[in-house]
């Protein structure tokens, strides 16, 4: 393990020194007169707040894997505005309760592949423990409340219809994104990507932000598209993509190092992942106090508005108009109460909407059928059920209709005449609204 780098110790003197002698650097979203921090007397803040915002440049990560250099290109994007995520610390510090949450896919979820430079790394954990960990270690006396909504295999099409059920209703203060391993960068994802980003910011209690992009070793990701959103909406954006590049290029780790399979961090990319978000944080909190109250979310979309509303429909949400052969069942538990069948099988619903996706069951074991979508008795989209020789079950969501307009439509789904299976699971209808604002 490498620990006790010049960089960390440099770091740690930097902080002591802000901290005591009242001087912060020039951020993004600080106030441009320092001395707006103290008092007409000159005074600094009160001790306690001084005190707490010492802590937390003294909550460093255990390993020391990623040097200045790397942590530069991690937060390489300038103008970010990290007022909002300055006030959940402010909030923390007060001893409020605070909920963190973070959103995306497997790696979000947990999934570690097992690399050749694990040996070295004490605690195998998740990203997420890692950036949850800085919440519980920074604020001990503070009551926390972690959600972790990470789903394998889905992106941010479906990430968008299941923000509101998974993670906002929580009201969380926070909110970190991570979607650049299973996002391409194409016009459709960038739009997905954008609705949610937007869809998290407009909500009631107006939580903060922090992007982070992921990337599998050979660098693909969807960081491009996703930090367009990320800039035009000057949020703070954080690139483990930017920092492994770096790594293999110069030869620090390899590429079996750091993955296992090439797609999920092993223990050593995931303490990397989680060293550079610990940075971060401590870089933001260090110069707590002289950040300024954030403003409310007005931007226009960088895309376009079009899945305001978005939901998934489920059978505890909708009622079949018409059904032949299937039956209300769970076959993913992230995903409960939808519908199966095991032979041909069709159903029909009557549903309001601008745009439709649907979420459905894919299976490896050859046993998946090709099924039909149609609205209003027009051809919308064939869904492949069979993922024979796949790496995996998985919930697929495909968009099939896409309108400006809401209004009442018939969706059927039925097996196709030369379909090589007739087992299909549905787990449900991915509706939403459309404003037509955008390009």
């Amino acid at each position: 393990m490498r620990k006790g780098s010049i960089f960390t110790i440099a770091l740690l003197i930097t902080a002591m020194l802000m901290t005591l002698c009242g001087t912060t650097s020039c951020g993004n979203g600080k106030q441009n007169d320092i001395e707006a921090a103290s008092s007409d007397d000159g005074s600094q803040d009160d001790a306690e707040s001084r005190e707490r915002s010492a802590g937390a440049v003294f909550a460093f990560p255990a390993t020391d894997y990623v040097d200045q250099k790397e942590m530069e290109l991690a937060d390489y994007w300038k103008g970010s505005n990290e007022a909002s995520l300055a006030a959940v610390m402010k909030k923390a510090a007060q001893g409020k309760k605070v909920t963190i949450a973070a959103i995306g896919g497997s790696i979000t979820q947990g999934t570690v592949s097992a690399g050749t430079g694990d040996s070295e790394v004490e605690e195998k954990k998740s990203y997420t423990e890692y950036f949850f960990s800085w919440w519980q270690e920074t604020f001990p006396d503070t009551e926390l409340e972690t959600i972790n909504a990470g789903i394998g295999a889905t992106d941010s099409y479906l990430g968008v219809h299941r923000v509101r059920r998974d993670v906002l209703e929580a009201e969380p203060d926070l909110v970190l994104v991570e979607f650049a391993v299973n996002d391409g960068n194409t016009q459709f994802y960038k739009k997905s990507y954008d609705n949610l980003i937007r869809t998290i910011l407009k909500a009631e209690n107006a939580p903060a932000v922090l992007l982070f992009f992921m990337a599998q070793t050979n660098g693909e990701s969807a960081q491009e598209n996703q930090s367009i959103v990320g800039f035009s909406y000057s949020l703070p954006m954080v690139s483990y993509r930017n920092v492994i590049k770096e790594m293999t290029e110069t030869g620090k780790y390899s590429e079996k190092e750091l993955s296992g399979d090439g797609v999920h961090p092993s223990a050593l990319g995931h303490a990397i992942a989680g060293e550079i978000l610990w940075k971060y944080l401590n870089s933001v909190y260090a110069d707590l106090e002289v950040y300024e109250e954030p403003e409310n979310f007005t931007k226009e979309a960088v895309t376009k508005e079009c899945y305001s509303g978005a939901e998934i429909l489920n059978a505890e949400k909708t009622v079949p108009e018409f059904i032949k052969n299937f039956e209300e069942d769970t076959v993913f538990p992230a995903f409960p109460k939808g519908w199966s069948c095991e032979e041909e099988g069709e159903i029909r619903f009557k549903v309001s909407f601008a745009n439709l996706g649907i979420l459905y069951y894919c299976q490896t074991d050859g046993k998946g059928g090709q099924y039909e979508v149609y609205v209003d008795g027009e051809p919308a989209g064939v869904l492949d059920a069979d993922f024979k020789g796949g790496w995996g079950n998985y919930a697929k969501a495909q968009e099939c209709y896409t309108s400006d307009r809401v209004s009442e439509h018939e969706v059927t789904i039925k097996r196709k005449e030369d379909s090589t299976g007739g087992m299909f699971s549905l787990l449900g209808l991915l509706v939403s609204g459309g404003t037509g604002k955008g390009s």
